[in-house]
């Protein structure tokens, strides 16, 4: 038997998954305790018990995914518009990258990031209600661009993890004028990586890649989340064609109160 919410009407359903856009501090909070579940207690960021989150998470939309057989919330990630970016004093990666070469395509840029899946839930399905709702948001609001870090976990060690970052590299790597230039560079590996295996990306960097976007460069050490980021930017102009009816089709409305920042598409500055 499925469990509805009548405050959560409007979310859309794919399958046995509903996601939408949180509306109230309660909604906030689920997706906040589930990235803390999923990033694992012991590591060093968060502002509560239980609570993964940082300075920029009320300047952004956060998106939720839900088992509509116990409403629990499975997977979610949070966008900073560009209007909210400005706001907030720019984009949470310009904080390991300088962002500036790839923030001088001409357009709307918005951020993805803290992605996260409950274990449980990594076959696919909530991974998909999470890109619609990405794609939604898009379409209703005019965007050009999609940034974000993609991590690819430090615990395989780091010769591993150099391995994946080139790999990712090697398959869509950006033009050498438009690279985003890590403030924190990954530390070399004391024993090379063997460069002739071919490594298993992480799901959100194979997503971002089956959409066309570009790794952007070189990885950033994240101490505090045990990770290497790599910048990803999806220029929607160059979609893959197979993705881009679902990304800039016909859009819907959102709901007026996530219309937070409003104004010209000024650039995002530092």
């Amino acid at each position: 038997m499925s469990v509805v919410n009548p405050l959560r009407q409007s979310d859309r359903q794919i399958g046995q998954f509903t996601y939408g856009f949180a509306r109230y501090e309660s909604e906030i909070e689920d997706s906040l305790k589930l990235r803390h579940a999923v990033f694992m207690q012991e590591r060093r960021s968060g502002c509560a018990d239980g609570l993964e989150c940082d300075d920029f998470d009320p300047f952004c939309l956060h998106l939720i995914v839900r088992d509509v057989r116990t409403d629990a919330a499975v997977a979610s990630t949070r966008m900073l518009t560009h209007d909210a970016a400005i706001a907030a004093g720019g984009f949470y990666s310009a904080q390991k990258f300088d962002l500036a070469d790839v923030l001088a395509y001409p357009g709307r840029f918005m951020e993805i990031g803290r992605t996260c899946v409950d274990m449980r839930y990594r076959n696919g399905g909530a991974e998909t209600a999470l890109w619609a709702g990405i794609a939604e948001l898009v379409r209703s609001d005019d965007y050009d661009h999609l940034i974000g870090c993609a991590s690819v976990d430090l615990a395989s060690g780091l010769a591993a993890a150099h391995a994946v970052c080139h790999y990712a590299l090697s398959m869509r790597p950006a033009p050498d004028n438009r690279r985003a230039v890590a403030r924190q560079p990954l530390p070399p590996a004391a024993v090379p990586g063997h460069a002739s295996l071919r490594p298993r990306l992480p799901p959100l960097i194979k997503a971002y890649l089956r959409l066309g976007a570009y790794v952007c460069g070189e990885p950033c050490w994240d101490r505090d989340f045990g990770v290497a980021d790599l910048l990803m930017h999806l220029d929607l102009a160059r979609l893959s064609p197979r993705y881009a009816h679902r990304f800039l089709g016909s859009p819907y409305p959102l709901p007026p109160q996530l219309s937070r920042y409003a104004g010209n598409p000024s650039p995002v500055r530092y």
